[in-house]
């Protein structure tokens, strides 16, 4: 552990590891008026912005533990990791870009609302551009690593992981959920050094060096992604059909379809299950020789899925709303609802489906 006795030790640890990365820099550094645990808006109390040649890095302050040891784990520091984020920077901008910084707060926000924390793997589907002041950026998706260059300390306050932000395309983050996170990044790095996000920047996934990686990857190893996050995923039974034998109807919105469908193929040849996780309720696909459609309690349906009805899915999951009975398994049903999405003020902007 790191010999540091303030009141902000915490704090003065991060401040040590960026003195040795950037010795004698002075950051541009904005901090919060109102803390998060006096009812402030930020939960980040600091961002701290050094200057690259080609990109500016961000480093926030609020994640971990700053002050004093509040929680009960010993060994991780308040959610066990700070944000960095890496943003392309021209030669003659001398101000950082204050929509990252807003960005990241809008990721602490996330994780204090929902006590959810991120990891490296992690991958974010943003639903529009990760800054509104560009709007035709192609980078609307997110993944998070562990800065190359930062890694991991110690603090008196338990260790953290300085977790950085990768701005992604769709394509990107596309192959990615049927890939593997680090994999595809280590794909990407000999033409993204550090991870730097460029809003300027097209799909990577272009380059016949990364699409032949993502190819063989994924052919060879499936699917890392071992759940998803989607706007709905509900079911009801009932009966149906000529013989009005029991029915399951499984409800999906269109948005998210097709991106079922197609983790779904990277998971379950491979003897692996995918957990969809709506609001209220869940949805566990298994692979299985026989179809076995399970309720097991706590707002979750298991489904024991074969192969023919696998390949049927894969069918079906696409952005059309409709309901469809599979003829590889009469018993369940397959529900697509339209899908409005809405941009970070709550308005709709598009209907999918």
């Amino acid at each position: 552990m790191v010999d540091i006795d303030d009141a902000a030790a915490g704090w003065d640890a991060i401040a040590a590891a960026l003195n040795q990365l950037y010795p004698g820099v002075e950051p541009k550094h904005y901090g919060t008026l109102l803390k998060w645990m006096l009812g402030g808006p930020d939960p980040l109390d600091g961002i701290s912005i050094y200057p690259r040649a080609d990109h500016w890095h961000f480093v926030s302050y609020g994640m971990s533990e700053l002050y004093s040891k509040e929680s009960d784990n010993a060994d991780e520091s308040g959610w066990g990791f700070e944000f960095t984020f890496r943003v392309a920077r021209t030669a003659a901008e001398s101000d950082p870009p204050i929509w990252a910084a807003n960005f990241l707060q809008n990721l602490g926000r996330y994780v204090f609302s929902s006590g959810n924390p991120f990891a490296p793997g992690h991958h974010l589907d943003l639903n529009g551009p990760i800054s509104l002041a560009q709007a035709d950026t192609s980078i609307r998706a997110i993944a998070f690593a562990e800065d190359p260059e930062l890694g991991a300390i110690d603090t008196p306050h338990g260790r953290l992981r300085f977790l950085q932000v990768v701005g992604l395309t769709l394509d990107e983050y596309s192959a990615m959920e049927r890939w593997d996170t680090g994999r595809l990044l280590a794909a990407m790095a000999p033409s993204l050094p550090l991870l730097v996000t460029d809003l300027a920047r097209g799909s990577l996934t272009d380059q016949p060096a990364v699409a032949a990686a993502i190819e063989q990857g994924a052919r060879r190893e499936g699917s890392s992604t071992g759940s998803l996050f989607v706007q709905e995923a509900g079911w009801r039974t009932g009966k149906g059909g000529w013989a009005r034998r029991k029915t399951t109807t499984v409800t999906f919105g269109a948005n998210g379809a097709e991106r079922i469908g197609r983790v779904l193929q990277a998971r379950l040849p491979f003897g692996r299950g995918l957990l969809l996780q709506a609001q209220d309720s869940s949805v566990a696909f298994r692979p299985g020789e026989h179809l076995m459609i399970t309720d097991v309690g706590d707002e979750l349906l298991e489904i024991q899925t074969p192969a023919a009805v696998l390949l049927e899915l894969a069918h079906v999951l696409q952005p059309v709303a409709g309901t469809y009975q599979l003829a590889s398994a009469p018993e369940l049903v397959i529900q697509i609802t339209k899908s409005q999405i809405r941009d970070q003020d709550g308005a709709i902007v598009a209907e999918i489906g």
